[in-house]
């Protein structure tokens, strides 16, 4: 795939006052963001089904395939298109972000899929690079599901900052692709089981973006997951008991037991 700097640059800055003013927090919304025909032959060449790579109360029946699983010249040139100078400039003219770094492991990224009666639950993302040590900015989801009806479910939810509400639901059309910043409060996901047919799933394409700056300094925050008003979700005492082990213990000991 193919991305002219200036195009890229241009589409960029056209997006970018409605990006930073967005609620519940800077995102934008994109309908065919790629070309169909492409994303139709990335369907075609999508991994053979595996069980679970995310599988407890907040991500269950979730899996997804990185870049051992990725045979397909097809979607490997896809994500490098995704991460390649061109696409990064697109980023960083919507979003004001500079320094945009692609991340080449594909830390919980990658090809993701979630079977009939997944769900993964309304959370903030965790905020380092166990690698790179670098700060995690922004999220790139790009949706892969051909004739999806709006009764499977299955919708990307934006919440409030306090937790009160969702102010924006996406159905995961393919081609639909949603930008979002990654702060400790960019709350999101589809807490909902699906309702697709057994011989369906929910697919999709996410890639993550980095910067250098304050990542030393900033403390790192594992994925941190919310429930919602009046609901039945799951509340993660596992993070919550990691975050208080972290704070309590010297920090010797906490990396010994970690």
């Amino acid at each position: 795939m193919h991305l002219d700097r200036q195009s890229c640059i241009a589409a960029g800055q056209a997006g970018h006052a409605a990006y930073v003013e967005a609620s519940p927090f800077p995102h934008a919304i994109f309908n065919d963001f790629l070309p169909l025909d492409m994303l139709q032959r990335v369907v075609r060449e999508f991994p053979r089904p595996e069980s679970g790579r995310f599988d407890n109360a907040q991500s269950r029946l979730k899996t997804g395939y990185q870049l051992d699983k990725i045979a397909s010249p097809c979607i490997n040139g896809l994500i490098n298109a995704l991460n390649a100078a061109h696409f990064l400039s697109f980023l960083q003219e919507l979003t004001g972000i500079a320094g945009l770094i692609p991340d080449p492991w594909q830390v919980g990224g990658g090809l993701h899929e979630t079977r009939r009666g997944g769900h993964l639950s309304i959370h903030a993302d965790f905020n380092k690079h166990p690698q790179m040590n670098l700060r995690r900015r922004l999220n790139l989801i790009l949706f892969l599901n051909e004739d999806w009806d709006e009764s499977y479910g299955g919708h990307l939810e934006l919440w409030a900052k306090d937790m009160a509400h969702c102010e924006s639901r996406v159905l995961p059309t393919i081609g639909t692709a949603v930008i979002f910043n990654t702060d400790a409060d960019s709350f999101h996901g589809h807490p909902d089981p699906l309702t697709c047919p057994e011989d369906r799933t929910r697919r999709s394409l996410a890639l993550y973006y980095y910067t250098a700056d304050l990542a030393a300094k900033e403390a790192s925050r594992t994925t941190d997951f919310q429930v919602r008003p009046a609901s039945s979700d799951a509340r993660d005492y596992s993070t919550r008991s990691r975050e208080l082990l972290r704070d309590l213990c010297p920090p010797v000991v906490y990396r010994m037991l970690h």
